[in-house]
């Protein structure tokens, strides 16, 4: 059985789209701002995270560059593209709708 915290499908990549639309993160940042801001309540793990990324770069969305981070190492950062930006006001606006109709269904109980 799944548990309350486990992510829909298609989720994931909205939150990982959400989270670099700033700035530029890498893997284990995207991991621990997605846990941050969600009060610890969602945790991703590293193998869902990276095919996530890979499958992401794949579709466009995202592109990754190597960099040294604040800690002096080298990591691989993951920012938006054009259409990344595109594709995130698309999800956004889809998971609007679904809040909407689940609120009105939830709400009627």
């Amino acid at each position: 059985m799944a548990k309350s915290t486990d992510l829909v499908q298609g989720t994931l990549d909205l939150l990982i789209l959400k989270t670099i639309a700033l700035e530029p993160k890498h893997g284990w940042a995207i991991a621990k701002r997605i846990q941050q801001v969600s009060q610890e309540i969602l945790q991703v793990q590293q193998g869902s995270l990276y095919p996530a990324l890979h499958r992401l770069e794949q579709q466009g969305w995202i592109k990754a560059h190597w960099a040294e981070t604040e800690t002096g190492r080298k990591a691989k950062l993951y920012s938006l593209t054009k259409s990344g930006r595109i594709q995130l006001a698309s999800e956004l606006a889809n998971c609007q709708r679904l809040w909407s109709g689940v609120n009105l269904i939830v709400g009627e109980a």
